[in-house]
């Protein structure tokens, strides 16, 4: 259950991000001159604040909202608040870098022969987009959504181990964590309480790093060259 409810937060957190960030990135790149160049300031401003504060402080609000509110609203619905706002806020901050690297790609296929020539052939800057750029950057949209993921994992986790994420009575890998690590004592350590979410996070993370890897091979545009 614990694995069902992270692994839920982090694929929604990625997918969000995935869907701002190849978004931004797209149309900053194709826009390109003073929009991309104001766009891309903004994407600098925000890589320059702490990604993991702003979440704390929005799970942080959000939760005294809640309290503040109390027995007006029921269980279900509070617990159902807090999964939201969590993903919502882990996604709204990791997409600057998906931004930038779709906005890399988009600059580059910009200047391949294959768009100049729907350029000279009349084709509109939409259908440029839609059937000629969208396709070549399947790539690197699936390997940066499968790298994001761990990230979004350990992001929750951290903030559940700490008491700002997931709570009671929803389990999830980290407050499992902490829910164990209260268990080590001198006089009955139940210590697999702590090292079983732990394992299950680090083989997970493990996994879907050697699964974006495996991506990138297969996505890799150079490849079919370095092999020749």
């Amino acid at each position: 259950a614990g694995g069902a409810i992270s692994l839920t937060v982090g694929l929604s957190a990625a997918a969000l991000a995935m869907v701002i960030g190849t978004a931004y990135g797209a149309y900053a790149g194709f826009r390109g001159g003073r929009t991309d160049a104001l766009m891309m300031r903004l994407v600098d401003i925000l890589f320059g604040l702490p990604s993991i504060l702003l979440v704390v402080l929005l799970a942080v609000a959000v939760n005294g909202r809640l309290e503040s509110i109390g027995e007006n609203i029921a269980p279900w619905v509070r617990q159902g608040i807090e999964l939201v706002t969590l993903l919502a806020a882990i996604g709204g901050v990791s997409w600057l870098t998906m931004a930038r690297v779709i906005r890399g790609q988009v600059l580059s296929l910009k200047a391949q022969p294959f768009i100049e020539a729907a350029r000279a052939i009349g084709v509109s800057p939409r259908d440029q987009f839609r059937m000629h750029l969208l396709p070549n950057l399947v790539g690197p949209i699936a390997v940066y959504a499968t790298l994001a993921v761990p990230s979004a994992i350990l992001s929750e986790s951290f903030l559940s181990f700490l008491g700002i994420g997931i709570r009671d009575p929803l389990p999830s890998w980290g407050n499992l964590a902490a829910d164990g690590l209260s268990e080590l004592n001198m006089v009955a350590s139940r210590w697999w309480l702590l090292v079983a979410p732990c394992t299950l996070i680090a083989l997970t993370l493990l996994s879907l790093n050697f699964l974006g890897d495996s991506l990138r091979e297969r996505f890799d545009p150079t490849r079919s060259r370095r092999a020749s």
